[in-house]
């Protein structure tokens, strides 16, 4: 693919006897959301974290934004241009919503130098200005000053977005981001990805099939550890293959 923003080539990972990804091909095109789905065990979370960096492959090629990251740890694809929220939040209780959040701008301002600690840098207004700036684009401007243990679980979720968000990222990785969440929140979750999608491209990894086909322009369908199948929502939908193996307890 031409405006390929990630490209991903060949991709095998093997665990003992068990192969859990095989010759996986795979692009995200530059501005698009595309959906990974798949049943449990297809290997979604091992290909996501192979694209994040927290996995090495044994063979095969990432390349983002025309450059090659197969090697690289996670920080430095963060400062290469990738962020992730995580199946389980991943955030710090203790703190507040935007101090979580002013912690992410500070890595990134702070890439390539010694981390500074927090006591100087609560002094610097400019950066807690931002982190709010940041905690508005997921709809918890309100909710600043709260302890993030005190938040609710979508709530949360809408915060560890706000993290990522604030590395900058060109490519946003969501690993289920209405897991856990009740109708509600699903649904105000569903307008917060809808919102970020006119400014980052998105790979979304989702059970939620409702959710997949409202936001997806591209799906691709993860089984036993191959992509069987890449193409828009309807494509995917009338796909014979996906449906045995995957959608026909979902339409």
């Amino acid at each position: 693919m031409a405006d390929a923003l990630l490209e991903v080539r060949g991709l095998s990972r093997r665990f003992a006897a068990v192969d859990a990804l095989k010759e996986v091909d795979f692009s995200v095109a530059a501005g698009e959301v595309h959906a990974l789905i798949g049943p449990n065990g297809a290997g979604k979370t091992t290909f996501i974290h192979h694209v994040s960096g927290a996995l090495q492959p044994d063979s095969g090629s990432v390349r983002f934004a025309g450059r090659d990251i197969t090697r690289l740890s996670m920080h430095e694809r963060v400062r290469a241009g990738m962020a992730r929220s995580y199946q389980i939040t991943n955030v710090f209780l203790g703190l507040s919503a935007r101090d979580n959040v002013a912690l992410a701008v500070q890595g990134r301002a702070d890439a390539g130098t010694s981390f500074r600690f927090w006591r100087p840098v609560a002094a610097e207004a400019a950066l807690f200005a931002e982190a709010v700036d940041w905690l508005t684009q997921v709809g918890l401007a309100g909710k600043a000053e709260a302890v993030a243990g005190s938040l609710s679980h979508g709530e949360q979720r809408a915060l560890e977005v706000a993290m990522a968000l604030a590395t900058k990222p060109q490519l946003l990785l969501l690993d289920e981001p209405m897991a856990g969440t009740g109708p509600e929140e699903s649904a105000r979750m569903v307008e917060l990805i809808e919102h970020l999608a006119r400014h980052v491209t998105i790979l979304l990894v989702e059970h939620d099939m409702d959710a997949v086909f409202r936001l997806a322009d591209r799906i691709s369908v993860l089984v036993n550890g191959q992509m069987i199948c890449t193409g828009t929502p309807d494509e995917v939908k009338a796909d014979a293959g996906v449906r045995r193996a995957y959608l026909g307890d979902h339409l």
